[in-house]
C-alpha cells in the first residue's frame, strides 16, 4: 500500500497536487480539512467543535483526527493507498498515525514537502479567499496566524520523517506541471521500494 503523506503550509498547493496524484496512482485522498468541512457542513457536534476552534485559527484535537482517519482506513481496506494531506501536523500525531498503520498492517511510504515562503502563501490564501468562500481565506491577519501556527507546530514533523529516512522536500512555487513531474518521481521511487 503507497501512502504519502503531502506536507506544506495552508496555500502551499497540496490540494492541487493531490488530485493529479489520485487520478495518476489511484490513492483515496485523506484531507482532514475536508473531513472536518463536512462535518461542519452535517452540523454534527464534531463539527460544531470543530468549528469554534478553527475560526480561531486552533487545531482541532488529535483523537477526533484520528477517529476519522480510521474509520476512512476501514472503509477502504483494499485501496491502493492514501495520501495525507494536512496530516499529520505535530510529531505526536506522526506518531499516532505510525500506530494507526501498523495497526491496519501498513505504514508510510514517504512524506513530500511543498515549500512555499509567508509572503507567497498569504498572497495566494488571499486570492484563494476571493473565490473560495472560505471565511479563513479572507482575513489577513488570520492567514498570517495559520501560517505561523504550521511554522511553529507542524514544520517539527519533517524532522520525525526525515530521522525515518522518509521525508523529501520540493520547492513548490513554479509551474503546477513541473511541480508534479517531480512529486511522481519520488512517488515512483517509493513504488519501487514497495515492489522490491
Amino acid at each position: 500500500m503507497l501512502n504519502i503523506v503531502l506536507f506544506g503550509p495552508p496555500g502551499a498547493g497540496k490540494g492541487t497536487q493531490s488530485q493529479k496524484l489520485i487520478d495518476t496512482y489511484s490513492l483515496i485522498h485523506l484531507s482532514t480539512g475536508d473531513l472536518l468541512r463536512s462535518e461542519i457542513a452535517a452540523g454534527t457536534e464534531l463539527g460544531l467543535r470543530a468549528k469554534t476552534l478553527m475560526d480561531q485559527g486552533i487545531l482541532v484535537p488529535d483523537e477526533v483526527v484520528i477517529g476519522m482517519i480510521d474509520t476512512k482506513l476501514k472503509e477502504n481496506r483494499n485501496a491502493a493507498g492514501f495520501i495525507f494531506d494536512g496530516f499529520p501536523r505535530t510529531v505526536k500525531q506522526a506518531e499516532s498515525l505510525d500506530s494507526l498503520l501498523d495497526q491496519n498492517n501498513t505504514a508510510i511510504s514517504g512524506m513530500i514537502a511543498l515549500e512555499v515562503n509567508e509572503e507567497e502563501l498569504t498572497k495566494r490564501l488571499l486570492l484563494r479567499g476571493q473565490t473560495s468562500g472560505r471565511p479563513d481565506d479572507q482575513n489577513e491577519e488570520l492567514v498570517r496566524k495559520r501560517v505561523q501556527e504550521y511554522n511553529t507546530k507542524t514544520a517539527p514533523v519533517a524532522g520525525y520523517y526525515a530521522n525515518q529516512g522518509k521525508y523529501h522536500a520540493i520547492n513548490g512555487i513554479g509551474e503546477i506541471e513541473e511541480i508534479f513531474t517531480e512529486i511522481c518521481e519520488i512517488i515512483d521511487s517509493y513504488a519501487t521500494q514497495l515492489n522490491a
